[in-house]
């Protein structure tokens, strides 16, 4: 059995996929988390029930990709403060941190961790941030920069990110660059019926309200044949759909579904489609997108079998392990249709649970891995019947998880 400072790790990489860039992420005391410690693949499932705490894990990297892109202080006053932000328990802890490690595509391995605490009236400092990346390195404790990344460094902040400063230096900038350019996507079809403001594209929105936008980009970038991918998918969930395109209307734009009906071509505008037809294409486009823009290296999707029928979930699921090739796909579900599949392992299984208030996130447990090993029941037959529930030697204490490395000289 694994020790909680040693996990089990998944393999890094499947058959044609792009080695993953996160292989192990630690939390403590963020939201109903009280600590985790888990290794990530190519393609993962967050499997548990609804209000068990799989989208606390998903919003904890994002956070880390809101800072970076932003600030910090815009990041967490945008989850309503700090005070929301760290978890309310016995013992009220006042701080929360977090851990990832990663592997870069040249080949360097490292991490970055950070420690943000609450202080009153709503304000909050950065205890501690480290981020190391093969030889390089740096520390900096509540704005004072302890190890520093280079012999002239840039100074430090004690409410902000240090390595928002340290992406001057090359060896960080690829760590700034994949981590700013996560994708994290709880898709509302609301938004993208809307009409929409142009932007560059290069990026799907969290909720998806430019995918007009970035399928236009898609349709100019690698001569068309992520968006031609796009439009395959989506025709075999939509009977009779033929494409899609980006619009012009005035100075905003919308889409434009071309869909066979009654023998002829029709044309629809997105106010005219479907919740499901319009949450499908935004999957497929958060999935898809890193077949073109290589920066996007992680994806998390918020349970993308919602408005979807049950039919499609095979349909999706070969949607996910072709994204996976791409980039590294996190995915938050409770459809034991989308893993009625004899092909999803207990290596890409994580299994998210609530007990009195508190979210316990591990691998499975070993009675289930090896159900699943023997392909006695597929992961789906198991969801139904209840038994995915994480390893509870798997889940650690709060003072186990070591999050940080480096000493003060």
């Amino acid at each position: 059995m694994s020790s909680p400072e040693t996990p089990w790790q998944p393999p890094l990489s499947m058959p044609g996929s792009r080695v993953p860039f996160l292989t192990r992420v630690k939390l403590r005391h963020y939201r109903s988390i009280t600590a985790c410690d888990v290794g990530l693949g190519p393609l993962t499932f967050l499997v548990g029930p609804n209000g068990s705490g799989k989208s606390n894990f998903l919003d904890a990297l994002r956070l880390v990709t809101d800072a970076l892109r932003t600030s910090l202080d815009h990041a967490l006053r945008d989850r309503g403060g700090v005070n929301e932000v760290r978890q309310r328990s016995s013992g009220h802890p006042k701080n929360f941190a977090i851990h990832l490690e990663f592997q870069l595509p040249e080949g360097a391995a490292g991490h970055f961790a950070f420690e943000v605490g609450a202080r009153p009236h709503g304000d909050h400092v950065v205890l501690r941030e480290e981020c190391v990346v093969g030889a390089a390195k740096y520390l900096v404790r509540e704005g004072t920069v302890a190890i520093k990344p280079a012999p002239v460094a840039p100074p430090g902040s004690a409410d902000r990110l240090y390595l928002v400063n340290a992406a001057g230096l090359a060896e960080f900038r690829p760590v700034f660059d994949v981590l700013s350019n996560m994708g994290f996507y709880n898709l509302n079809p609301d938004k993208i019926r809307a009409l929409q403001a142009p932007d560059k594209g290069e990026l799907l929105a969290r909720d998806g309200f430019n995918l007009s936008s970035v399928l236009e980009r898609l349709e100019k970038s690698d001569d068309g044949s992520t968006k031609r991918r796009i439009e395959e998918y989506l025709s075999l969930i939509v009977p009779g759909l033929e494409g899609v395109d980006s619009k012009r209307v005035g100075h905003m734009e919308t889409l434009e579904f071309r869909q066979h009906v009654a023998g002829s071509e029709a044309r629809f505008p997105a106010i005219n489609m479907s919740d499901g037809t319009l949450r499908a294409l935004g999957i497929l486009v958060a999935l898809l997108q890193a077949r073109a823009e290589k920066d996007v290296r992680v994806v998390g999707i918020e349970e993308p079998e919602v408005a979807l029928h049950p039919a499609a979930a095979g349909i999706l699921r070969d949607a996910l392990r072709e994204g996976a090739r791409h980039a590294q796909i996190l995915v938050t579900s409770h459809s034991p249709e989308l893993l009625d599949d004899s092909k999803v392992s207990d290596q890409e299984l994580i299994a998210v649970a609530a007990e009195q208030g508190k979210t316990l996130i591990a691998r499975l447990d070993e009675a289930t891995r090896e159900t699943l090993k023997d392909r006695l029941y597929t992961a789906g037959e198991l969801l139904r019947a209840n038994q995915l529930t994480p390893e509870p030697e798997e889940v650690p204490a709060p003072k186990q998880l070591r999050l940080f490395e480096l000493e003060t000289p």
